[in-house]
């Protein structure tokens, strides 16, 4: 069965999901917990919970090959069990850490936990993927992780106050320990390489896989660097509280738990490269958007359409690793992952540097240019890969019904992209509608490309509106193509 299509359906697809969720929850607390654990129990300086957070993420990136390889070679769900117990005994030592060097027997812990559990978890998805639904498969995994981590979140602004630093590693430790529990439920698989039945000659498929390695290494550095200087620039500059600058943030992160499921409906009529080329695109305007407004709903808005072509874009980009593994998906997925986790660990410092010297608008126009450099390499790295070409639906459906329900469906998805694009111009204040709505019309001394452009989106919506729903008026079959 594929993981893409029946996954959620069949026990150990339900297992993995739920792995995913309890592992997820923990893990991504704790990055926000951890420095002011550290600074708060231990007393540690700033230099000592860099230095902690560093090694944790060093040792990660370190370990992912090895994970990639020990997820090739056994069975994919107790390699991640494996990853999920060394996860479930760091918590621990941070529940007993006394000394910064407990802190850093435990960070190391989770460092290479964290490596062994979603390599050997992604490598699995692919595997039970490759003959369905690879993106629908990710997608579905990475909608586990963010409802994981929003529970976590909920479960520690609950419990932090009443119970304290403890409480919440006693918990981390005891849900991991519950993912290790379900990943080992099961018959043992078969080691990968005696199930994928031909293999690539080492190194080959590694080497078609570099270039975009490189896109995803070049493109992470910037996102997260230019994550961490807004989250700064909302705190200094704007003044807003841990509290408010979640609520920011809230529109977008219910947006990338909610769509990865479901986006793969519109990623699989783009095509690989038109999909991750849009998310790209997209992380332009958001960086470039960045630089021109500064209001906390301006900034919720072009984060929310941030986070929805993010949630499209990630599960595109491992169905593709995947594809292009050559029998290895867990190298494939190793490399992968170090690739995207270098980028994370070396872009603020180059984008802390660059802000420092330069300002912020420096900063946001060189993440724009980075995005832009992603979407023009990308078409390039994904013809290296010589993957088949992906199968698109084909055919009238049959009868008026099933017909009339595609355009609906069809419909659901451009009026969602349409919102999204009202909401980035009206944070741009560029937007033809609003401006119609709220003002009464749009001086023309203001009607620029921008403006223009949302009109004529406008109309375009409206007759696409009113020719989608007329096969809901009134039934009928779309005329077939002849034949060429």
């Amino acid at each position: 069965m594929s993981a893409g299509t029946d996954a959620p359906a069949d026990p150990a697809g339900r297992r993995v999901l739920s792995a995913a969720l309890f592992a997820s929850a923990p893990a991504e607390v704790l990055d926000f917990l951890l420095p002011l654990w550290a600074g708060s129990t231990l007393g540690a300086g700033a230099f000592v919970v860099g230095a902690l957070i560093a090694f944790e993420a060093v040792l990660s990136l370190i370990v992912r090959p090895l994970a990639g390889e020990l997820a090739d070679r056994f069975d994919q769900r107790r390699v991640a069990a494996a990853g999920a117990g060394l996860y479930a005994l760091s918590f621990a030592g941070y529940a007993l850490a006394g000394s910064p060097v407990a802190a850093f027997v435990a960070a190391g812990l989770g460092g290479a936990g964290g490596a062994l559990f979603w390599v050997a978890l992604r490598a699995w998805t692919g595997r039970r993927a490759q003959d369905g639904d690879a993106t629908s498969a990710y997608g579905k995994l990475l909608s586990a992780e963010g409802q994981g981590a929003f529970v976590g979140y909920l479960v520690a602004f609950s419990l932090l106050e009443r119970g304290g630093y403890p409480l919440l590693f006693w918990l981390g430790g005891a849900a991991c320990a519950v993912a290790a529990g379900l990943l080992l439920r099961g018959p043992r698989q078969e080691p990968a390489r005696a199930a994928t039945g031909r293999r690539e000659r080492r190194g080959a498929a590694e080497r078609r896989l570099l270039p975009l390695m490189a896109v995803s290494a070049v493109t992470a550095v910037a996102e997260a660097g230019l994550w961490m200087l807004l989250l700064l620039r909302l705190q200094a500059d704007l003044g807003l509280s841990p509290n408010e600058i979640a609520l920011v943030f809230a529109p977008g992160f219910v947006v990338f738990v909610l769509l990865p499921a479901h986006a793969h409906r519109l990623t699989d009529r783009l095509g690989r490269t038109p999909a991750m080329v849009a998310s790209f695109a997209a992380s332009a305007l958001f960086a470039a958007g960045l630089a021109v407004v500064s209001t906390p709903p301006a900034v919720a808005v072009l984060w929310t359409v941030a986070a929805a072509c993010f949630a499209a874009q990630i599960p595109v980009e491992q169905a593709t690793v995947a594809a292009a593994s050559g029998g290895r998906i867990g190298r494939a997925m190793g490399l992968y992952e170090s690739a995207r986790l270098a980028g994370v660990v070396v872009g603020p410092l180059v984008m802390g540097l660059l802000y420092e010297e330069a300002g912020w608008v420096a900063a946001c126009v060189a993440a724009a240019a980075t995005s832009v450099l992603g979407a023009l390499v990308v078409p390039y790295a994904v013809r290296t890969l010589g993957l088949a070409p992906e199968r698109k639906e084909s055919g009238p459906p049959t009868g008026p019904k099933a017909h009339a329900r595609k355009e609906r469906r069809d419909w659901y998805l451009h009026t969602a992209v349409f919102a999204l694009g009202q909401l980035v111009l009206w944070a741009l204040d560029s937007s033809w509608l609003v401006r119609q709505i709220t003002d009464g019309g749009v001086p023309d001394g203001e009607r620029g490309p921008l403006v223009w452009a949302g009109r004529i989106w406008l109309t375009i919506w409206v007759v696409d509106t009113v020719w989608s729903w007329s096969y809901t008026a009134w039934p009928r079959e779309k005329e077939p193509k002849p034949p060429a």
